[in-house]
Formats: C-alpha cells, sequence, structure tokens
C-alpha cells in the first residue's frame, strides 16, 4: 500500500524517521570507521612511527574536503529535485566507495576512495533531518530529530566495537553492504508533503547565491556552523590523536577503541537527554547553552588529566555527553531556513562543521610551531576558541522552538 505522502506524523516511531534514523546510523558507522582503523590499516599499508600521524591527519582531511563538497551538491539538489533524490545519490556512492576502500593497497588510492566516502557520506544527515522536521507536526519534530541523532550515534559506537573484531578491509565492506541494504530501504519512504506543495512556488531553490545575498541571512549560517564544530574537534582531534597524546605524557594501557566508544556513549546519551529537555523546557537555545557548558568543563579536565599523567576514560565520556547537544543542534539548524534552502543549509553546515578538521589540524600544528608548544598544549589553545565561537553563536540567534516550517527564503 503506498504512503499517503501528505501525512504529517505526530508520533516520532514512522517510516520517516526510522530509514533516516537508518541511514544516520550506517553515515555515523561508515564515517568513523577511518578514525578507528587508522593506525592498523596504515600499518598494513607499510607505515610506522611519526608518519602514521601525518599521513592519518592528511587523510583524514581529504575525507573532510570531500564531506564539505559533498554537502554543497547534495543539498543543492536535495532542495532543487527533492531529498529523496539526493539520498539516493549520495548512498549509491558512500556504499561503492567502502566496497572499494576494502581492496585499497597503497595510500594514494587510499586518500582518492576516502575523498569519495566523503562525498557521498555528505548527503544523508542533512537531508536526513530536514525530510524528517518536514513530516512531523510542529509540537513533536524535536522527538523524531531525537531518535535519528541517537541512532547516528550508536552507529559511531557500533564502529568503535568492531574495531577489536574484524580487520579493517572487511570491516569496510561491511559498510558497504550496510549502504546496499539502506538503498532499498529508502525506496520505501517519500517526499514530504511540505516540500511537495511548494515545489512549483516561484521562490528560488537551493541557491547559494540567495544564501548569502542577505548580510542577517549569512551570519545566521555562519553561526549554525560555529555551533557544531566543537563536537569535531573533540572526536576529531582529542579522542583520534588520543594514542599520541597518551604516548607524549607518559600515559600507558590507553586504547584508542576504548577511548572512541565512551565518547560514543557519552553522545548517544546526550543526544537523547538534550532533546528530551528541549522539548519538555520548549527552548533549543537553554539546553544547547548548558550542554555546551558541560563540554567545556569536561576538555578543561580531560587537559588537567592528561598533564597529570593519568587515564583519560572517564573523560572521554564526559566530553561526549557534552557534546551530546547534536540532536537538539541540526534540530535548530533546520528550523532557522525556510523550505527552499533548507537542505542546502543543513547538509553545508553538517559537514562543514565536520570539514572544520581541514582548518583545525593545521591551526593547531601552526600553534605548535609559533609558540613553541607540545600536541596537547595546541590542542589546548584550539579547543578553547572553538568552544568561544560556539557559545557566541547560540546568545547570538534566536531561540526556534515551535517554528513553523512552512515557508520560503526570499
Amino acid at each position: 500500500m503506498k504512503q499517503d505522502t501528505n501525512q504529517i506524523y505526530n508520533s516520532p516511531f514512522n517510516i520517516a524517521v526510522l530509514v533516516a534514523g537508518i541511514g544516520f546510523f550506517i553515515d555515523a558507522f561508515d564515517l568513523f570507521l577511518f578514525n578507528v582503523y587508522r593506525i592498523p590499516s596504515l600499518k598494513d599499508l607499510g607505515l610506522s612511527g611519526n608518519g602514521l600521524m601525518l599521513t592519518g591527519e592528511r587523510l583524514l582531511s581529504i575525507q573532510m574536503a570531500g564531506m564539505m563538497i559533498g554537502g554543497i551538491i547534495s543539498g543543492i539538489v536535495a532542495d532543487k529535485l527533492g531529498r529523496q533524490t539526493a539520498l539516493y545519490g549520495s548512498i549509491l556512492l558512500y556504499s561503492l566507495a567502502n566496497f572499494g576502500n576494502a581492496f585499497v593497497h597503497d595510500v594514494d588510492t587510499y586518500a582518492i576512495i576516502r575523498f569519495l566516502a566523503g562525498v557521498g557520506l555528505a548527503g544523508e544527515l542533512g537531508a536526513g533531518i530536514t525530510l524528517v522536521s518536514e513530516s512531523m507536526s510542529v509540537e513533536k519534530r524535536g522527538y523524531g530529530t531525537i531518535l535519528v541523532a541517537t541512532l547516528g550515534a550508536l552507529g559511531a559506537v557500533t564502529a568503535g566495537l568492531i574495531g577489536d573484531y574484524l580487520p579493517w578491509r572487511q570491516a569496510f565492506m561491511a559498510a558497504g553492504v550496510a549502504g546496499s541494504i539502506l538503498l532499498v530501504l529508502r525506496m520505501k519512504s517519500h517526499e514530504p508533503s511540505m516540500f511537495m506543495t511548494t515545489r512549483d512556488a516561484h521562490a528560488t531553490r537551493g541557491s547559494l547565491i540567495l544564501l548569502f545575498s542577505s548580510g542577517r541571512r549569512t551570519l545566521k549560517y555562519l553561526a549554525c556552523i560555529f555551533m557544531g564544530i566543537p563536537i569535531w574537534y573533540s572526536v576529531g582531534l582529542l579522542i583520534t590523536l588520543s594514542p599520541e597524546i597518551a604516548k607524549l605524557h607518559g600515559i600507558t594501557g590507553l586504547k584508542l577503541s576504548t577511548c572512541f566508544i565512551l565518547f560514543q556513549l557519552g553522545i548517544t546519551s546526550g543526544d537523547l537527554l538534550s532533546g528530551i529537555l528541549s522539548q519538555v523546557f520548549k527552548s533549543r537555545k537553554k539546553i544547547l547553552l548548558a550542554f555546551m557548558t558541560l563540554g567545556v568543563l569536561a576538555t578543561i579536565y580531560h587537559f588537567i588529566l592528561i598533564n597529570g599523567g593519568q587515564q583519560i576514560n572517564i573523560t572521554s565520556f564526559l566530553m561526549g555527553l557534552g557534546c551530546g547537544y547534536l540532536s537538539v543542534f541540526v534540530t535548530t539548524t533546520a528550523e532557522h531556513f525556510g523550505i527552499n534552502l533548507r537542505v542546502t543549509v543543513t547538509a553545508t553546515v553538517t559537514n562543514f562543521m565536520r570539514g572544520a578538521l581541514v582548518l583545525l589540524i593545521p591551526m593547531h600544528q601552526g600553534i605548535e610551531r609559533i609558540f613553541h608548544l607540545s600536541l596537547s598544549g595546541g590542542l589546548a589553545i584550539t579547543g578553547g576558541l572553538v568552544w568561544a565561537l560556539a557559545i557566541i553563536s547560540v546568545i547570538a540567534l534566536p531561540d526556534t522552538y515551535g517554528k513553523s516550517l512552512a515557508y520560503n527564503e526570499e
């Protein structure tokens, strides 16, 4: 029986949320496979010593550059042609890329594959969250995005767990199979009626020129990006580089997979809690600020333990909990913009905040060189700047709880 595309859901337990949640689960699972398998895969390709970290950071930057480009492409396609159309292309590309990743034998091919995977992965979260937001009632849509974000975080946890059981080539092959299954599931869902009823309107769709034609709209867009960057500073730098940081400070017995799993368990718990609290208190802004404050305190505690040569497992969880405002962050980003730019914004914002690693890596390296600091010292200063920008951005933006999404940007 064909689904009624005009249906607006009150319950988050519906086909749109389910498929979007599974999509983000696989998106996060695929994305974090490289973080988990960075060292074993590069060792298998013949790298060792300092080359592991430098090559790993370069490949991570290339993957994130792909995500930024993919975010632009998928966002424009989704706003012009449809949310589902963009998702089909994204899923197909990253599934094929992950299959290919299982067969690489040199770093250059590895880099090309990670770039293509990044382009493909870029479309899943932005289009999925938008589709859910436009398919649910104003009062209940926050619960839908909670489930999507939480399933995504569980995907990252799963990536961390399999790191101790599957060889890296088999893991990437499994990611390709999972993407292929998702493509079949995607065919069961439909475009939201909010998009379908306005697609024939004369509003300009998926236009970067329109996005930046208003200074107020541009500042709002940049503020949304700055809100999300601390999440990827935390997982992409502090957690991913934890083996190097531990070695520098004489911390023994640390396992990257343990730190990663604890961080993702924290972010999973935070996504559930922050999302529910934003619904209970009827405010996105207050909850964002509360969790960001927790994230800052956890990061400070993290560096205190590092400098004391102590284990950082507990702070890995606490930092994840503080970064668990992801569900509220992606919801409020979608709520800030009209139908004709909504996926262009959500896809690029979520991927530019991920892709900020392309800038954060040379940033922390430059700080270390200029001020003659250690790796942890450069990362600490970088973190201070990132968190400050995020908090200022939340303060500057209006609260969007309960805002109608049935409008176009002009």
